[in-house]
């Protein structure tokens, strides 16, 4: 890097090696919920529905600092509460890097979950019988059929949610988390040059969704092999 970075240049790496960790591991987690919420949103079980609606109303109206303030104090303070009545009388610290990803993974599964049901409406229902006609169970017609189509669908909605979550991992500065956020914090009151770190970590940041943005765009190619686009 063309900046100098006063010897804290290892330190803002070693940040953005944390980073990407909770982006990866928050991206797992919103994945398993979105698609768990579209399957309850597509069920015939009210109290499903009920559930990954309140889920999806209640994520998307709390601003997200909010949450991971909430989570990460709120929850701690809870378990602290509940804790003694289950006989555990120790102090409960809850860590920084779990209660981030969840957070993460947490609202950001609410934005998957109408990106998947969205995707999933998109597919014919009449190629999935077609499957079922051919003989296929369930579960080669979810992987033969509905899956590459459903992803088709749902790549341009998933690549915007996955590039907000990575810039969203900045949250996790403000729970203690030492990510590049909080590393450049650190380095920026010690040598009071907080343009030039943050500077860095947002080239940084620009750095990771381009590359990101790649892997999106070979992921759309591939799953539009002969596909039409008008």
């Amino acid at each position: 890097m063309l900046l100098n970075l006063h010897g804290y240049g290892p330190s803002i790496l070693e940040g953005t090696l944390l980073t990407l960790k909770v982006s990866v591991i928050s991206l797992i987690i919103a994945m398993v919920l979105g698609f768990t919420g579209a399957m309850f949103k597509l069920s015939k079980s009210r109290i499903l529905n009920f559930i990954s609606q309140s889920y999806t109303t209640i994520i998307r109206g709390i601003p997200d600092l909010v949450l991971m303030l909430l989570i990460f104090f709120g929850g701690q303070v809870m378990l602290n509460q509940i804790a003694p009545k289950f006989g555990y009388d120790s102090y409960i610290d809850v860590n920084p890097f779990i209660a981030g990803v969840l957070t993460i993974g947490f609202i950001f599964g609410a934005y998957m979950t109408e990106t998947f049901r969205g995707a999933i409406l998109a597919v014919s229902p009449g190629q999935l019988e077609a499957g079922y006609a051919f003989g296929m169970g369930k579960i080669k017609v979810f992987f033969r059929i509905l899956f590459p189509q459903m992803m088709r669908h749902a790549l341009p909605g998933f690549g915007n949610n996955f590039l907000v979550l990575i810039k969203s991992t900045a949250l996790v500065s403000i729970i203690g988390l030492d990510d590049m956020v909080r590393k450049a914090s650190i380095a920026s009151g010690s040598t009071r040059l907080p343009f030039t770190f943050y500077f860095a970590v947002a080239i940084i940041y620009l750095i990771i969704t381009s590359c990101s943005g790649v892997v999106l765009s070979w992921l759309d190619r591939k799953y539009s092999v002969g596909v039409l686009k008008g």
